[in-house]
């Protein structure tokens, strides 16, 4: 039976998604192999379906325009990918416009599309699953804001509740004169009462808009590492940047580097809306979400054991398949070196440390197609910037340590301002250590999981203890066996002892 965390064991598919929201539309072609989820293909286009609504009840006819021009073009690419299956999926605007059945069949008639149109409690759950979906551990509320409105659903053990719609998208507020100041802030508290019964203490933010928040934030944080997919503001730290950007101009924004004008219009509302949450739940943190509406319909379409595959082994699994050699070194690498995983200083936690050292196992032979000279460097940036989900930013410097470690990387590795902001110095210890130990299983055996099994580690009272087979101390406990054996003691303030018989 293939195995939904190891790619090799599945035949990679295609799968596409068409997100047509109030704002934007999107098309985003995915390859799944098992659990491993990749984005190969990503366009949008900003066409304001919904920016009419509140006035009108009917779509935006410009939008409606370009969004068929958008759609004609989007067919068009599917035409050529042919991916196994293919989510088309409206929500707010396209659901609540008088015209919006007009438009799905004008869509169908013109493209040969056929639009789902998502209900309030549909987007919502949809919205949720994709967190879970990039997010397995994912406990709190998740909050998806569009063009017209704003989805909360609670989600905790893999497992979502009911959800909520509220008309607080920025489409609706400017049409009422609300875009800014005070009496937004008030509509806005008061359009937020029923969200009183989502009080978490985690956010878990999806949309465009608090994408652009995030990023803007980054920035002000001189934030080291721009990957918007779990990143974490502290409710304080999301307050300021909120409150910065609502109290902000038009002009002052749009000089706001790589924000769009377009994007300019909106992101002040979502500042507003974002502070409203953070008081009315109580919030104690926001983490961003990359994945939602989209993915949460590819993850619905998953078998029930390839969903409940663990995404960051699947991703480390495909990731160091791609560029390695040696399909079975991950496996007989991670069971040799359990006693010395035993004995790593405590980085995240006792179970996710375990993870960890797995996921970093599957990545042992990374660097095997990569250039030698340039080899710890491309290995490093490849692994700390990875879209592989399921792993926090202190997770993914935690892994690209061990992998910089693994091929022989100095302790500062090639980014250690990023490290130190990243990570405790326990974490990087740990890290380091786990590298150096990968790296002597992979170096004494050759990466040959044969060889392998004829050698034993073990720590012992303060002793980090080598020893082989009998017939194979002098294959295998040689002076380069003896060198990395002694970086990985020191590393873990162990003495070496390398014994000539098991």
């Amino acid at each position: 039976m293939p195995d939904p965390a190891d790619p090799a064991s599945a035949a990679p598919r295609e799968f596409a998604a068409i997100d047509i929201g109030s704002n934007s539309i999107r098309l985003v072609l995915y390859r799944l192999e098992g659990r491993a989820i990749w984005t190969v293909f990503n366009e949008k286009v900003l066409a304001g379906l919904g920016r009419d609504l509140a006035t009108t009840g009917r779509l935006s006819e410009e939008g409606a325009a370009v969004a068929l021009t958008a759609l004609k073009r989007f067919a068009a690419v599917l035409d050529g990918a042919r991916p196994a299956q293919t989510f088309v999926a409206a929500t707010a605007a396209v659901r609540e416009a008088a015209d919006g059945q007009a438009f799905c069949e004008r869509v169908a008639a013109e493209t040969g599309l056929i639009i789902r149109v998502l209900s309030g409690e549909e987007e919502a759950r949809y919205a949720a699953l994709g967190v879970i979906a990039g997010i397995p551990a994912a406990k709190g509320v998740v909050a998806d804001l569009g063009g017209s409105s704003l989805e909360l659903i609670g989600v905790e053990d893999g497992r979502v509740g009911r959800g909520v719609t509220l008309p607080l998208g920025p489409f609706a507020f400017a049409a009422r004169g609300l875009s800014e100041g005070s009496k937004s802030r008030d509509a806005i508290a008061g359009l937020l009462e029923p969200a009183g019964e989502y009080q978490a203490d985690t956010l878990y933010a999806v949309g465009g808009a608090w994408r652009t928040l995030a990023q803007m934030h980054m920035g002000h944080a001189r934030y080291p590492l721009q990957i918007v997919h779990q990143y974490v503001m502290e409710a304080d730290e999301a307050l300021e940047i909120a409150r910065l950007v609502s109290r902000s101009s038009r002009a002052s924004l749009e000089r706001w580097k790589g924000l769009s004008k377009k994007r300019a219009e909106t992101v002040p509302h979502a500042a507003m809306v974002l502070e409203g949450l953070i008081e009315r739940l109580g919030l104690e943190r926001v983490v961003l979400s990359a994945w939602g509406v989209r993915e949460g319909l590819l993850f619905e379409a998953l078998d029930e054991e390839t969903a409940a595959a663990d995404p960051l082994l699947a991703g480390c699994t495909a990731l160091g398949a791609r560029q390695g050699v040696s399909p079975g070194l991950a496996g007989a690498v991670l069971g040799w070196i359990e006693p010395i995983v035993e004995a790593l200083p405590k980085a995240f936690g006792g179970r996710r440390d375990r993870v960890l050292a797995d996921a970093a196992c599957r990545l042992a032979d990374l660097g095997a197609r990569l250039h030698p000279d340039h080899r710890v460097e491309l290995a490093f940036d490849q692994v700390l910037r990875a879209p592989i989900p399921g792993q926090d930013h202190a997770e993914r410097a935690f892994l690209a340590t061990a992998v910089n470690a693994r091929y022989g990387g100095g302790g500062a590795t090639p980014e250690p301002a990023t490290m130190d902001r990243l990570l405790k110095p326990e974490q990087r210890t740990a890290a380091r250590a786990l590298g150096l130990a990968i790296r002597l299983a992979c170096d004494l055996s050759g990466r040959s999981p044969q060889l392998l099994v004829n050698a034993h580690v073990a720590v012992e009272d303060g002793v980090l203890v080598l020893s082989a087979a009998e017939g194979y101390a002098d294959v295998l406990l040689g002076e380069q066996t003896r060198r990395r054996g002694k970086a990985l003691a020191e590393a873990l303030g162990l003495k070496l002892d390398i014994r000539n018989g098991a």
